[in-house]
This record gives C-alpha cells, structure tokens and sequence, in this order.
C-alpha cells in the first residue's frame, strides 16, 4: 500500500482543498524573498488555491523545483509572514530561462504582485546573463496574456493541446538582453 501511496504522489498534490468564497485581503506591505525548501507544503497549499483547474503542480514536481541548482524559486510575504505568490524560472545552458509557474493567492490578486514576481525573476537571469525568458500561458487566460504583453513578452507560438483538459497554449518569449 506504501508503494501506490508513493507513486500516487508523484501524480496528484497530497493536500486537499474545500470551496472557499474570496474575500480581498486587507491592504498590507509585501516583501520578495527566495523561496526554500522549508516552504514546501505553503508553497503546495498556495499552488493548490491558486490553480483550481487540475494543472496542480504535485509534491514531487515542488520538491524537485527547491532542490534543483538552475531553478531560482521566489515568494511574495505579507507583512504578516504569509507567503501570498511564488514563481519559478529554470535557467537553461542556452542563455535562456523558462518561467515554469508563477501563483497569486485569489485575494491578494490585482495588486501588481505578478508583475513585481515576474520583474524580480528577470533581473535575477540577467545578473545570470541570460538572454531570452520564455512561458506557457492558456489562450483563454487573457488576463494573464495582459500581463505578460505588459511586461513585454510576444506570442511566438501557439501549442495545440498543451494542457491536460486539451487547451492551447501560446508560447511567450521575451528578450532580456
């Protein structure tokens, strides 16, 4: 039974989640700061409120991320201490780097946390030289779409049936250089 326990582990995130109603947080300050494998099961918890659709990342996709040397893990605290977002980008030997995820917990949304994330994790790669930053993103998530052309990231194409529901993706690419 600890076998399939484990191997079911590797397929679906172990912590479960109830329906909940959003509610704005209260306004508050926020810091970046770097991501850790202590924050493995916030961090889990969080990917969990914030993807509702079933690309969960699971236990053993985070943990590799945490442990992984090219992949620069961030949070977004509350002046509380609560983690409220978190993004990863894996840096490639190509001079480029990947944004794998990034997550805003629903009440914390439409404060610019994103963007700030997304920023951080930018700077970071060019003190690492990379060139090119790329992402996947739903061609139903307009809102996020928004953000990236924003912050300066093109479609450069579109992949049929990324997603395990069959949705598209565009891929985004931005360069850094």
């Amino acid at each position: 039974m600890a076998v399939l326990e484990t191997i079911r582990s590797f397929f679906s995130p172990e912590i479960g989640f109830e329906v909940e109603s959003i509610i704005s947080a209260e306004a508050t300050a926020y810091s970046i700061r770097p991501l850790t494998i202590a924050n493995l099961n916030e961090v889990l918890r969080l990917n969990l409120r914030c993807f509702r659709n079933g690309d969960n990342y699971t236990k053993h996709t985070f943990d590799y991320l945490l442990n992984e040397p090219r992949t620069l893990g961030y949070r977004t605290v509350s002046a509380g201490g609560e983690i409220v977002a978190f993004a990863f980008l894996m840096l490639n030997e190509n001079a480029s780097a990947h944004l794998t995820t990034i997550g805003v917990a629903p009440e914390h949304r439409r404060r610019g946390l994103g963007g700030q994330l997304i920023e951080h994790l930018e700077s970071k790669a060019r003190a690492r030289n990379v060139a090119t930053m790329v992402l996947e993103v739903r061609v139903g998530n307009v809102e996020a779409q928004t953000l990236y052309r924003r912050l300066g990231y093109n479609v450069v194409q579109r992949i049929n049936k990324y997603y395990g529901n069959g949705e598209d993706c565009f891929l985004m690419m931005k360069a850094l250089t």
